[in-house]
């Protein structure tokens, strides 16, 4: 009885010191991808900016944003949902807290379920995945230019929670379609790519799709669907976000997160 009270309780120490050891490590991400850009909130949106982009685009930006609006600077959120570790397998329930950056391209994820806690990240122009079993050991630690390219494609499509990012920049244009759907082109120092954008009556960004690494070596359609917007701090986003697979067999949802709270220019961990 006393060496399993002894073992039980060793247990819970080593669970204990991982969680510790896993907030220390997310909150120094959190400060070096803060202390990695600068603000941008000085400029300001304005409508003529709209000009000479498609017609769905201007219809975006007249919903979302107001004429006169500061570009957002960086943005924190929190989440629940679920997600899957396999396509064959089973949803199960995750929560998560989302860090971005916006003049330098940036973010942090950390989804944390009843077995795992997982980081996604694009810090200092690199990217990678690190999934943690009780938070103590280590079962993906991925990297590598796919890494790179792939969340640097999430920072892209998750700007529909800070949409000045889809103004028209150097790194960034559009290029029409049809009247319900553009082409984002996208070009970061060695990496570029292309998103279809599709948008519905009303503005709303209600799907982007892209190709993007589904294994180390190929590429598939990437989806992410949005909806259920609503007006937080003066801007209009989804609340509700989908991430798919569209595969020869159909459409794979792997991820389904409801946005629960989102500040702008707090460039501090919550």
């Amino acid at each position: 009885m006393t060496i399993l009270l002894i073992t039980s309780g060793s247990i819970l120490l080593i669970l204990l010191l991982g969680k510790i050891n896993m907030e220390i490590k997310f909150k120094k991400q959190v400060t070096t991808l803060f202390a990695n850009s600068t603000n941008i909130s000085d400029k300001k949106y304005s409508i003529s900016q709209l000009e000479n982009l498609p017609e769905p685009v201007q219809r975006y930006f007249k919903y979302v944003l107001k004429d006169g609006q500061p570009y957002i600077s960086s943005v924190r959120l929190t989440h629940n949902g679920f997600f899957k570790t396999d396509l064959k397998k089973d949803f199960i329930k995750i929560s998560g807290e989302q860090y971005f950056t916006a003049q330098k391209p940036q973010f942090i994820w950390k989804g944390t379920t009843s077995m795992f806690t997982a980081r996604d990240y694009f810090i200092d122009d690199k990217g990678g995945l690190i999934a943690t079993l009780l938070n103590v050991y280590n079962v993906v630690d991925a990297k590598g230019s796919n890494f790179d390219e792939g969340e640097l494609q999430r920072w892209m499509a998750e700007s529909v929670w800070f949409p000045t990012n889809f103004l028209p920049s150097e790194y960034l244009n559009w290029t029409a379609i049809d009247a319900n759907s553009a082409k984002l082109s996208f070009h970061y120092n060695t990496t570029s790519f292309d998103f279809i954008v599709r948008f519905n009556g009303i503005g709303e960004i209600v799907e982007i799709e892209g190709e993007r690494f589904m294994t180390p070596d190929k590429k598939e359609k990437w989806v992410c669907k949005m909806a259920n917007y609503q007006e937080r701090n003066g801007v209009k986003i989804p609340i509700s976000d989908q991430a798919i697979w569209r595969l020869k067999e159909g459409d794979q949802v792997y991820a389904k997160f409801e946005v629960l709270k989102v500040d702008y220019n707090f460039p501090e961990k919550f």
